[in-house]
């Protein structure tokens, strides 16, 4: 469950023994059914969730009661409520399991002792936090300048495997737009092929 996890610490820098064990240590595995609900909105997030396998949404109600899905598996494989967790403040979101997930997670109290413990675990969580952020700016300039087939698009280009594994409800919500409006851009492209 930690060699992905490992592996991406060491594209920065080879563990230690100590950093190695430190993680082990701090990490818990978990796994979680499809369509399991891993944290709820109006509370604080209790942990910062590492994916093994699986995809993971981040999603909150409209006014009108519309589920919104804000996130999919960020590329970071770091996912949570970022700002809300760091900050202990009640989250606006929840996060639900799209499929069958195998994760690894660590409270707010782990998080703080593996920063503290180790400079390398340190680094390794300002990058992730300065890529969520630099995220997270992009998809704001993509929501706000891009139509919606060119979100797709670009949805389609990057992360491929969403579309086999995500329900195409919650790619169209991601996308900003209705599931008829997600399925007549495929349609469109399609005959235009």
């Amino acid at each position: 469950m930690y060699q992905k996890l490992f592996t991406d610490i060491s594209k920065i820098k080879q563990l230690s023994e100590r950093d190695y064990n430190i993680g082990k240590q701090l990490f818990e595995p978990v796994f979680y059914n499809k369509k399991t609900v891993i944290e709820e909105s109006n509370y604080i997030p209790k942990y910062l969730y590492y994916i093994n396998s699986g995809y993971l949404r981040l999603f909150y109600y409209d006014s009108n009661r519309n589920d919104i899905t804000q996130h999919i598996n960020c590329p970071t494989d770091f996912f949570c409520s970022f700002s809300d967790f760091l900050n202990q403040h009640p989250s606006f979101a929840s996060i639900e399991c799209l499929t069958d997930c195998k994760l690894l997670r660590i409270s707010r109290i782990d998080y703080k002792n593996l920063t503290e413990q180790s400079i390398l675990w340190k680094n390794y969580a300002l990058l992730v936090l300065q890529e969520s952020m630099s995220f997270h700016e992009k998809r704001i300039i993509e929501m706000t300048s891009m139509n919606a087939q060119s979100r797709y698009l670009q949805l389609l280009e990057n992360q491929p495997d969403i579309f086999e594994h995500v329900p195409l409800q919650c790619i169209a919500s991601y996308l900003g737009i209705k599931p008829g409006s997600l399925s007549r851009i495929r349609k469109n492209l399609l005959n235009n092929c």
